[in-house]
């Protein structure tokens, strides 16, 4: 297959997984909005961080006063699942250059992974497989810019007696909540809840990084557990 081929092949088998992605990204344009941040910050963080989930940290942890490292930490620890990413995918990629590696790396997602995971264990000898990760990519990078600039637009006409910061919890909420129907998952959040509510009052809102290293390694205990009884 041509590399335009694959491209357009990526941009349009992502497409279903869209449904979910714009309103997200509308959510996030309105919420950091309706936070008090500028727009310019806003889509900034669409252009830089381009997660939803971490972008959610990033406005929460600073409009409640947490330090810059506390909350680039906290957005770091929220992305950790993109070094599992990179790592399943490399063995496809290895005969890319660098270059190309850091920049596919930036369209790296959950949908994008997902799809090109399933394609690339599909086509293992095709050589220009590459680029159908850069079109799903491409084509959810899009879609969320756009979204977040609707969002942003949005924020800045909605009225402020309708306080759409509640939006932060429940957005949050509804990424987790299929999370509950597994054991292990409910261990993870109860002992990182337990452990924030422990550290509640340790300096510079710290207790966020403290339950999110706590749940990594009970996840991580898990794990292995898990994998000791195959």
């Amino acid at each position: 297959m041509k590399k335009k081929t694959i491209f357009f092949k990526g941009c349009i088998e992502v497409l279903p997984l869209l449904i979910p992605v714009f309103p997200f990204g509308l959510i996030i344009g309105v919420i950091g909005v309706e936070l008090g941040f500028s727009p310019l910050l806003v889509y900034a963080s669409s252009l830089i961080i381009f997660s939803g989930s971490a972008q959610i940290v990033f406005f929460q942890l600073l409009s409640g006063g947490a330090s810059a490292i506390v909350t680039l930490t906290s957005v770091g620890v929220t992305n950790s699942r993109h070094f599992l990413y990179g790592a399943v995918l490399s063995e496809y990629l290895e005969n890319l250059s660098t270059a190309w590696k850091a920049f596919l790396s930036y369209f790296l997602v959950d949908q994008s992974f997902a799809l090109s995971h399933k394609f690339f264990k599909e086509n293992k000898h095709l050589i220009n497989k590459h680029y159908y990760l850069l079109g799903s990519g491409f084509t959810l990078w899009f879609v969320w810019q756009i979204s977040t600039l609707f969002g942003i637009f949005l924020g800045s006409i909605v009225p402020e007696e309708l306080g759409l910061a509640f939006a932060i919890p429940l957005t949050f909420l509804s990424l987790i909540i299929h999370e509950f129907r597994k054991w292990d998952h409910l261990i993870v959040i109860f002992v990182s809840g337990f452990l924030a509510i422990l550290f509640y009052e340790i300096p510079f809102k710290a207790y966020i990084i403290a339950a999110s290293i706590g749940a990594l390694i009970v996840a991580w205990i898990i794990t292995i557990i898990k994998l000791k009884k195959k």
